[in-house]
């Protein structure tokens, strides 16, 4: 029986295109794995929904995401992070960052109020800072495919977000920084397993 011989150029021109896709922030979840990402603007608003599956367990997950004082060691374009103000499951952050990518970019600086609801999720929202009606949720799920991580947000930028641009500019930043959580939430569950792996950083 005769077979068509595969064409290994076409491959690797898909996986170029998938490449230079995500580096725009405009891929799908073809090319993103079990990672998916909805970015919408509705009026001044921008909403985001974005959902992965980890190869963790739940605590390992709560436990990263909820060490803010070191965020900016692991999170992409985070430059710091630190808790102001401690009360039981209420928690006020101070983060600061950058937002942007090749020639855009904004500095970021918001102040949260956290709310814990240990351990499945994690409600958020700005209370200053020039991230206007911030509001952002984590939650974590267990299921037969594995740890999921939700997250959903919605919040007007105080500052000018090209239309043409804007949205892939908000998918990428959020994909890099999810990324960058699901490989420290991955690198720590392996390190309690016994397993070491691969030194977390972050995409920079």
């Amino acid at each position: 029986m005769n077979r068509t011989p595969r064409r290994p150029g076409r491959a690797l021109a898909k996986a170029l295109l998938c490449a230079i896709a995500l580096a725009f922030g405009l891929a799908r979840s073809a090319c993103a794995g079990e990672l998916t990402i909805d970015v919408s603007r509705e009026g001044e608003f921008v909403s985001v929904r974005a959902s992965v599956y980890v190869d963790a367990d739940v605590g390992i997950a709560w436990q990263v995401l909820t060490d803010y004082d070191h965020l900016s060691g692991f999170i992409p374009d985070m430059r710091s992070s630190r808790v102001v103000k401690r009360e039981g499951s209420s928690v006020v952050v101070e983060q600061k960052g950058e937002f942007g990518f090749l020639f855009f970019s904004k500095d970021i600086d918001v102040t949260l109020a956290v709310s814990e609801q240990p351990p499945l999720r994690i409600d958020a929202r700005a209370i200053a800072g020039n991230l206007k009606d911030l509001k952002a949720s984590y939650e974590l799920k267990d299921s037969p495919s594995g740890m999921q991580l939700g997250y959903t947000g919605r919040f007007v930028p105080d500052f000018f977000l090209p239309p043409l641009i804007g949205m892939p500019l908000v998918r990428h930043s959020l994909e890099r920084r999810l990324r960058a959580m699901v490989e420290e939430i991955e690198r720590r569950y392996r390190l309690a397993r016994g397993q070491p792996g691969k030194q977390s950083g972050g995409a920079k």
